[in-house]
């Protein structure tokens, strides 16, 4: 099935409205990257922001069309304005400006909701419509295909049907090829606003699009109703950034309307892409990426109950709504005190340990994740321990690359108010007995460093795992040194991450069992690609 083409539009405006939420600061690169990555993606349009009135904007249209920017499917659109009342749309600067932009494409945006016309612009309603079909004309006679956003259009087709489709009507006289009815305070429900996106395509005839916010939640929801409805172009935000509650999702939008109703709005190939740009734009805008988004977070196909991981044993597709790797994501077991037999037993597949074959092993190893979870370990969110401890009941893990003898952590409260830490290790490693002791910044830094300087001589791949994150959470609803703290911490080598936890009163202890699951699960990998060489 080839890709719907001009008949349904995709349109971006994330390096625009996206740009509204607070805490996104895009440099002029950062918005060249991600118009790149949408446009790797196969949406439609990209709409780069606002020439003429913000000049980090303008700088991005110029390095554009120089060259920095090569679009091989999507189209560059400018935003802007509709002339100012009482003057004359040539000798407007800032429609100068979206035709100086070279643009292909113009998104105007104009009032459409009286009460906003005569009290925010102060003009009169007639002189609102001859401002949109003098500018549209203008744009359209210097050579852009121009859209209109109809800000405020749900609110004023409520308030006054005649004056907002009168605004319509003014576009569609001066040349403009869509008209996209703006949900711009996020207030409508999708039925209603259903209702509404038919009522305006009865009426008109015209192409109508889509833009809405998230306020109520909805945006994504009366996006797909408004296609339902009859819309055929659709405005979004990549992980639905945008001010306030932010917009319509894109990638959201994009899975519904090709998986669940069948429109093949992008490429074919890009479809299993969108859980990689997702994750790619979240970077450039410095956001951690939601877990829990729809389609493309890493939470989006994780089964935590007992009851759905014994279905998903027999077939995935009974809990899953798609499968996975459509959109380029993958499916979880997540292994907790709701854990039964079935998801360890699909949990093992993922770390390559068949405990079909051992039902001993695994009657032991669920009442074993069950004692720990109720005692404060959590598994979901370290698969290296949950790993190690499958391998430990089938007795795997016979040879460990080092034990504990002792370990000893000193603090020491300097006169000029620094605080030091030195710890000790006693370890047997390699057949030896091994000492060693070092400094750190605090006790956990101390004995991490001190374990490191004993191991070092007998383990060669030590000096290519760091610490990546340490996580620190008190358990219990008791209250000073009773309290039971667990400890998550994630260790690289370059090549992967992984995650491992350690329960106990005393935060050193807690540290120091994460850190041993830590190194002796690289042990264990390093053992078995030996091995496999």
């Amino acid at each position: 099935m080839t890709t719907l083409g001009d008949s349904f539009h995709v349109y971006d405006t994330t390096l625009r409205d996206g740009a509204q939420r607070e805490g996104i600061s895009y440099s002029v690169t950062d918005k060249i990257a991600v118009a790149g990555l949408l446009d790797s993606l196969g949406v439609g349009f990209v709409e780069g922001g606002w020439p003429g009135a913000l000049p980090k904007d303008t700088e991005f249209f110029a390095r554009a069309a120089a060259g920095e920017l090569v679009l091989k499917h999507a189209r560059l659109v400018a935003f802007g304005a509709t002339r100012k009342a009482g003057v004359k749309v040539h000798e407007d600067l800032q429609v100068r400006a979206l035709v100086d932009s070279q643009a292909p494409v113009v998104t105007l945006v104009a009032k459409s909701d009286r009460r906003h016309i005569e009290r925010a612009l102060r003009t009169e309603v007639s002189e609102n419509f001859a401002m949109v079909r003098d500018t549209v004309r203008f744009l359209v006679e210097e050579g852009r295909r121009v859209f209109l956003d109809a800000e405020h259009f749900f609110d004023g087709f409520a308030f006054d049907p005649d004056t907002a489709l009168r605004t319509l009507e003014s576009a569609v006289e001066g040349g403009a090829d869509v008209v996209v009815l703006c949900d711009t305070n996020g207030g409508q429900l999708p039925l209603k606003l259903a209702e509404t996106v038919a009522d305006v395509v009865a009426r008109t005839g015209f192409r109508v699009g889509i833009h809405c916010q998230d306020d109520t939640s909805c945006a994504v929801a009366n996006t797909i109703a408004a296609v339902q409805a009859g819309a055929t172009h659709v405005q979004c935000t990549a992980n639905g950034y945008g001010e306030r509650a932010g917009n319509a999702d894109l990638f959201a939008v994009v899975g519904n309307l090709v998986t669940k109703l069948g429109l093949p709005v992008l490429p074919r190939e890009s479809l299993a892409e969108l859980t990689r740009v997702s994750h790619a734009l979240a970077e450039i805008a410095n956001i951690a990426p939601d877990s829990h988004q729809a389609y493309v977070g890493s939470s989006a196909f994780a089964h935590k109950a007992g009851l759905h991981a014994s279905a998903i044993k027999v077939d995935p597709e009974l809990y899953n709504h798609i499968a996975p790797e459509t959109v380029g994501n993958d499916m979880r077991v997540l292994v907790t005190e709701m854990a039964g037999r079935a998801s360890l037993e699909l949990k093992g597949r993922e770390f390559g340990i068949d405990l079909t074959r051992r039902p001993d092993a695994l009657t032991n190893s669920v009442r074993k994740v069950k004692e720990l979870e109720a005692l404060g370990w959590s598994f979901e969110a370290a698969d290296a321990s949950l790993e190690l401890l499958l391998k430990d009941e089938l007795s795997e893990l016979d040879n460990p690359p080092f034990t504990l003898e002792s370990y000893r952590v000193v603090l020491d409260h300097q006169k000029d108010g620094g605080i030091g830490s030195e710890a000790t290790v006693k370890v047997h490693v390699a057949g030896e007995r091994v000492i060693a002791t070092a400094e750190g910044n605090g006790p956990v830094h101390a004995l991490d460093a001190a374990l490191r300087k004993a191991l070092l001589p007998h383990l060669s791949w030590l000096d290519s795992v760091q610490l990546n994150d340490y996580k620190v959470r008190i358990l219990t609803d008791q209250h000073g040194t009773d309290a039971v703290t667990r400890v998550l911490v994630e260790s690289t080598d370059g090549e992967r991450a992984w995650t491992t936890v350690g329960v106990h009163g005393n935060i050193v202890e807690a540290s120091w069992l994460a850190l041993c699951d830590a190194l002796v699960h690289k042990a264990m990998r390093e053992t078995t690609r030996g091995q496999a060489g």
